[in-house]
């Protein structure tokens, strides 16, 4: 080991029962390498193994049975990679030929060298290795936090909570068509769980490993649609400084998962239309079109067959994208969800929080139950949540929750508050439960047009 050098990075091992080639590859890579180690008779690599892990490991493609075919590496190539499949080996071989190199690379090796060598090809290929190594390594990393990480959503329906018959209902169709590819329409009120019903959906899946990819649709303008779904290359208009796949060509392989699919302005639906039917996109200012394969999940806060007969949603895109139709009750049709939901909550928030001998009181309870619930199991999680943060003792009960100390929620406007945020999201938390979640009537009768009431709602996160 140099000890002087302080730009040395990672190990090497050579296998070799040549002393001299050993000797050579240490002198090569001694200014390069931080470790070096060598072994002259394959038979013992294994045991090494399981003692180090060299980032990577220089095998001889010839020891004792022949001295051309390279058999015996191709032999201790394999394994070697029974050991570890991410192991980065370079084949060594005096007989060096595009044959040889062909099934060395399909077999798992990483690269391929011929002896006599020039070192400074030695070097580098050895360092392009050393950093596949650590490539490798840190993607192992990453997928195992992640496993850790969402080790909790593994769990059926994990916070997707209910026992009502209208949820259990919900449960049997999402097992049911998660094994299929069939397209999916989710509908329901705000709050209610559309995404969490596409994820699982997702989970569930054969694509499980693959992307979920989510587009909200009602945040989504005329002039970014195309390149946001469809992508762009480089020069394409004027802020297209490179090139960018769209949400298709991200979701390829897995699931594509559309929100708020009713607000889709009508020029825009023959568009998505045609990438639906043809499974294929083409970036914006190319002419070329790329295959994808995707589940299509939709969402919808308000019932597309009745956009359909207004002429707002065309009836062909419809029918493409509703193979299969979950639809969520709200909160207020089933209220036996409640305290179900509302323990999940508690729970969850009392551990955030460190607050974790927490309970309801039966008059909190009581008053969650006879709640209207306007914004649905999103409220209820909201509303547990700010009772955790300000409650100063361990049961907590009806005066904890302002909605419920206040009566109903369109009583709060009876309170001498001058918050205007709170006054505006009052009122389109009235105008929402007035009709039943429908975007379109709560924008008119609120004076707004429907972009305008979705960035208040993703304001006021409702």
């Amino acid at each position: 080991m140099n000890r002087y050098n302080t730009n040395l990075q990672g190990s090497v091992l050579v296998v070799d029962d040549d002393p001299d080639i050993l000797q050579a590859a240490k002198f090569a890579l001694q200014r390069s390498v931080e470790r070096i180690d060598s072994l002259g008779d394959p038979h013992g690599i294994v045991e090494r193994l399981e003692r180090q892990s060299p980032d990577v490991i220089l095998l001889d493609m010839n020891f004792t049975r022949d001295v051309t075919s390279g058999c015996e590496g191709f032999d201790w190539l394999e394994r070697v990679l029974q050991h570890d499949p991410d192991a980065v080996v370079i084949l060594v071989t005096a007989f060096g030929d595009t044959e040889i190199a062909v099934r060395a690379i399909k077999a798992g090796a990483t690269d391929f060298i011929v002896k006599p060598w020039e070192n400074d090809k030695l070097v580098a290929t050895v360092l392009a290795g050393i950093k596949l190594r650590r490539s490798r390594f840190q993607i192992s990393s990453l997928k195992s936090r992640e496993r850790q990480l969402n080790a909790d959503l593994d769990k059926p329906f994990s916070d997707f909570i209910g026992d009502s018959p209208g949820m259990r209902q919900v449960f049997g169709l999402i097992r049911k068509v998660a094994d299929t590819d069939a397209n999916v329409l989710v509908l329901g009120e705000n709050g209610t769980g559309k995404e969490l019903v596409a994820r699982e959906v997702h989970r569930l899946s054969e694509r499980s490993n693959n992307v979920f990819c989510r587009v909200d649709l009602g945040a989504l303008s005329e002039s970014l649609f195309e390149s946001e779904l469809f992508g762009h290359v480089k020069g394409a208009f004027t802020d297209a400084r490179e090139a960018r796949p769209g949400r298709f060509e991200v979701a390829n392989g897995g699931t594509l998962f559309l929100d708020e699919i009713a607000s889709l302005p009508s020029p825009l639906q023959p568009k998505l239309l045609t990438a639906i039917e043809n499974r294929e996109v083409t970036r914006v200012g190319s002419n070329d079109p790329t295959s994808v394969d995707i589940r299509l999940i939709c969402a919808s806060n308000v019932p597309l067959q009745e956009s359909v007969h207004s002429g707002d949603f065309r009836e062909d895109l419809f029918y493409r994208i509703n193979t299969v139709v979950i639809h969520i009750p709200p909160l207020r049709e089933r209220l036996e969800d409640v305290a179900l939901l509302a323990d999940h909550f508690l729970e969850r928030y009392g551990r955030k929080y460190y607050k974790q001998k927490l309970s309801l009181g039966d008059d909190a309870l009581k008053g969650l139950m006879s709640y209207n619930w306007p914004g649905n199991v999103r409220e209820l999680q909201h509303m547990i949540e700010r009772a955790v943060i300000l409650s100063d003792h361990d049961v907590l009960e009806a005066e904890d929750f302002e909605s419920l100390s206040s009566g109903r929620a369109a009583a709060r406007f009876e309170r001498d508050t001058y918050d205007l945020e709170e006054i505006e999201k009052e009122a389109i938390q009235r105008a929402l439960a007035r009709f039943g979640g429908n975007i379109t009537k709560a924008a008119g009768a609120l004076g707004l047009t429907r972009p305008a009431l979705y960035r208040r709602m993703k304001k006021h996160d409702l």
